[in-house]
């Protein structure tokens, strides 16, 4: 998600993106008051299947020289493979684990989680700034979902203190929803669950911490993006990858002003009519899908996030649970 987000080529013409990291950003304050980011990374550490020149065509062009593959098949030539490279396998592989390796065979040729590293500079997309030791300036924050129902392709928070609330309860589908019952959910607040070193209610606190260490008109607005809702049928509903860009200039456009929204439940949400869709096949129907907050679905959800928060026990914060209880209301 992240590697692919940062090295995005927007479907929108006149529209450009430009990369300064794909992983990790160190912010600080500035003299202004704004925070500001740097790459303290190198270079890129991807997760190699799936990245094709339809997913992310830069990272595959930063991979042609000076890079270290790990855990990918290969082929008999010599050079590297691994599922999504190519529409159709090779005939013949060495698999990740040293053994032959045909598209007849029951196991993946590179394993799920095989990498790839590269020197960032190589990246197309890369940003003359890349490497500026004052930082970049941060006007949004994004967090990317991944979730088949109820959460909108875009939400914005009401304000920072909501928007630490929405990344808090972040959350995937553990198990499908049968007909009438909410599907078991996986939560992974902020998606930090497997890097975060320290109590997850100390970090939640950090967050809050930072949007009083400043006047709220400095701080970057908070968003929430989920690229996989799906239709009944299980497929995604949104197109992905370059067309994200439709998704970022509603956003850049909040940002300046110029972009409306819907209040929701759950947040900020724009009409169809506010996302630039032209020259996408996508029917009002799936649109309506996609934007769509439904109250009762999210209403059959509370007891889950009320369970995960009580994980955090005395270390969650008390804004929170206070937040919880606003959005209960606003469900009615």
């Amino acid at each position: 998600g992240k590697t692919n987000m940062a090295m995005l080529i927007p479907t929108l013409p006149g529209w450009k993106v430009e990369t300064v990291g794909d992983d990790i950003a160190w912010m600080k304050f500035g003299a202004d008051g704004r925070l500001y980011a740097i790459n303290p990374e190198a270079g890129f550490f991807g997760v190699a299947p799936g990245t094709s020149a339809k997913s992310n065509f830069n990272a595959l062009e930063s991979v042609k020289g000076n890079s270290i593959f790990t855990n990918c098949a290969l082929t008999d030539d010599g050079d590297i493979w691994w599922e999504d490279l190519s529409d159709e396998a090779p005939a013949h592989l060495i698999d990740w684990k040293g053994n032959d390796w045909t598209p007849a065979s029951d196991s993946p040729a590179a394993h799920p989680n095989a990498r790839f590293t590269a020197p960032a500079a190589q990246c197309p997309s890369i940003a003359p700034e890349w490497q500026d030791p004052a930082g970049e300036p941060i006007s949004a924050i994004l967090f990317g979902g991944r979730r088949a129902t109820n959460v909108p392709l875009v939400t914005e928070s009401f304000d920072w203190r909501h928007g630490v609330f929405l990344g808090s309860i972040m959350s995937s589908e553990k198990t499908a929803a049968a007909a009438g019952v909410v599907g078991e959910l996986r939560f992974d607040p902020f998606a930090m669950l497997p890097f975060c070193g320290y109590n997850m209610g100390d970090y939640f606190k950090h967050w809050l911490e930072i949007g009083e260490a400043t006047d709220a008109s400095n701080l970057p607005k908070l968003f929430w993006v989920n690229w996989f809702r799906k239709g009944d049928d299980g497929s995604f509903l949104w197109p992905g990858f370059g067309e994200n860009s439709r998704v970022l200039k509603w956003i850049v456009e909040r940002l300046e002003g110029t972009a409306g929204a819907n209040d929701t439940a759950i947040g900020r949400v724009p009409s169809a009519s506010d996302l630039d869709l032209a020259g996408l096949d996508i029917d009002d129907a799936t649109m309506a899908t996609l934007l769509s907050v439904d109250n009762a679905a999210w209403s059959a959800e509370i007891p889950q996030i009320e369970a995960h928060l009580d994980s955090f026990g005395a270390e969650l914060p008390s804004e929170l649970r206070d937040e919880l209880r606003e959005l209960e209301k606003r469900l009615g």
